[in-house]
């Protein structure tokens, strides 16, 4: 049953934002070997990739008290087939969230390098504790994100809406979960990883690591300093920015990069005939989504109806992956010139329609809301959100109520977010673009301040969110190169190498797919379009 929350009931006066406060921990605190071997591998029964591997481990609830409650994570393998003395050990994979699935990454990433370096490594991906098929499986309300939702925009009646969806969702969550939500931080997830290592029999790990992930490698290498061989990081969360103040930097880069998406589609005036300049095309946006206020369309194959809030989360992906801008520019071309409200609903279905159940969400809020302050004084949010949405309108009160939940989570504030130093760890690689609007630049410079012996490699101009296997050379074979036998670029200073932008997509009007054949949020996180999380 759905538990309703008093209104701002545990508002309080104070504002608890700034600075994350540092945990002290020892590195290699929990470490241990113990459970070396006790993976039991079985086939996946994936017919694509035959040899891919599953497996359940058992894991602690709390580390604090290894010994109680348990919980399991799915995991898979996709073994090293190299010879033995060409081994280069397991790489553990994680592509954000907070709380997305890694089972697809083995066999994706094997597909998109050098067979002679993938073979020298055991792929591992994994679902954080939790989520996806670890057990258990946490729902707080498997309806959350059916629509329609109440609209986004304050100003339109729908605050009351929100705030209270948002704090019986905490409720919800608090009421069912309240044995796991506060054990579901990036240090949790961490200490996980070490657990994987020992039952695989490792003395170290390898890590990718993208976006979210970012930052559970560098959490992962500041307690456990010692058992890192190598570690990628691509597309960089700031090493100590409060999670609150993270989504404000988010909002600003999402509104540069619509207007980018703007500019792209003014070009192309003879394909989508939506005006000649950014502002014309930015000013037909907003009218149809204020159209879809008085007149929402049918979301069908999907449930409910494509409001505005609905008509704004098929957009926002535009800023992690520009390969959508075809189909965004194609959805208010249809509407606007052709009467067309297919290419809306096929749009809503491939990237914005609900899944089965809430999804990574609990763990999205656990994670979050658990390890940074967030304020909880929701006159503070309306003032505060107000001047961020003056300057950027595209996606704040979008992103402000995706993270409202925070307003009334239990277990807030925790003692903050882990400090990084890199003290211990072997050189990082890291990977930023300088467009990218999720994780900005500024979080990749500051990893590379905080670890000191790392190498970053900026894409000048790049805006894909986590910029590896999109088929840029520069990016990619540095990966490679660094996989092969631990080469880094050769670079002096902030900044170890730069790399040029991929090419804007070709301006083309999407033909909708019919609606019969339209899928409901299966978009797979290997197609060209898909994004990754909120981080």
């Amino acid at each position: 049953m759905r538990r309703p929350l008093a209104l701002l009931a545990v508002a309080v006066s104070t504002v608890l934002l700034g600075s994350a406060v540092p945990v002290a921990a020892a590195p290699d605190s929990d470490s241990r070997d113990t459970d070396a071997g006790r993976i039991a591998w079985t086939s996946c029964g994936d017919t694509t990739t035959p040899a891919l591997q599953c497996a359940m481990l058992e894991v602690p609830v709390d580390y604090a008290h290894p010994d109680g409650r348990k919980i399991k994570l799915k995991l898979n393998r996709l073994p090293a087939t190299a010879p033995k003395a060409k081994q280069q050990g397991p790489i553990l994979l994680n592509p954000g969230g907070p709380g997305d699935s890694g089972l697809w990454m083995p066999a994706y990433i094997t597909g998109q390098i050098p067979a002679d370096v993938a073979s020298t490594y055991d792929w591992i991906g994994f679902d954080p504790r939790g989520t996806n098929g670890s057990e258990p499986h946490v729902v707080c309300d498997a309806h959350y994100f059916d629509g329609e939702r109440p609209d986004y925009q304050v100003g339109h009646g729908t605050e009351k809406a929100w705030l209270g969806k948002a704090a019986t969702y905490a409720a919800d969550c608090a009421a069912d979960w309240s044995w796991i939500l506060p054990h579901m931080t990036t240090v949790d997830s961490a200490r996980d990883m070490d657990r994987i290592r020992g039952a695989l029999g490792a003395k170290k790990i390898n890590f990718y690591g993208g976006s979210w992930g970012t930052s559970l490698g560098s959490t992962y290498g500041q307690l456990f300093p010692s058992h890192v061989r190598r570690m990628v990081l691509d597309s960089i969360v700031g090493p100590t920015i409060a999670w609150y103040d993270h989504n404000i930097l988010q909002d600003k880069e999402h509104e540069r990069r619509f207007r980018a998406f703007a500019e792209w589609t003014a070009k192309a005036d003879s394909v989508y005939h939506l005006g000649t300049d950014a502002d014309a095309v930015i000013k037909k946006y907003y009218a149809m989504e204020d159209a879809l206020r008085t007149a929402p369309v049918s979301a069908a194959p999907a449930p409910g109806k494509i409001g505005p809030a609905e008509f704004e989360d098929t957009f926002y992906g535009g800023g992690y992956n520009f390969l959508r801008w075809p189909r965004m520019a194609t959805v208010l071309s249809g509407y606007l010139t052709r009467h067309d409200t297919r290419p809306l609903t096929t749009a809503y279905n491939r990237y914005a329609a609900p899944g089965a159940d809430d999804g990574a969400f609990p763990n999205y809020n656990a994670t979050q809301c658990t390890e940074s302050a967030w304020p909880r004084d929701w006159e503070f949010w309306k003032k505060d959100q107000a001047k961020v949405n003056a300057v950027a309108p595209f996606y704040t009160y979008n992103n402000m109520w995706y993270n409202a939940a925070c307003m009334f989570w239990p277990y807030q504030g925790g003692p903050g977010r882990l400090k990084i130093t890199g003290k211990g760890l072997p050189p990082v690689l890291l990977f930023q673009a300088t467009e990218d609007a999720a994780t900005p630049y500024a979080g990749g410079v500051a990893m590379r301040k905080a670890l000191p012996g790392s190498k970053l490699v900026v894409q000048n101009g790049g805006s894909f969110h986590e910029v590896l296997f999109h088929g840029n050379a520069c990016l990619d074979d540095t990966f490679v190169d660094y996989l092969r036998d631990g080469t880094l670029p050769g670079g002096k200073g902030l900044i170890a190498k730069t790399c040029a932008p991929e090419a804007d997509p070709a301006p083309t009007y999407v033909e909708p797919t019919p609606a019969a054949k339209a899928s409901v949020a299966t978009i797979p996180p290997t197609d060209p379009e898909a994004v990754h999380g909120r981080f």
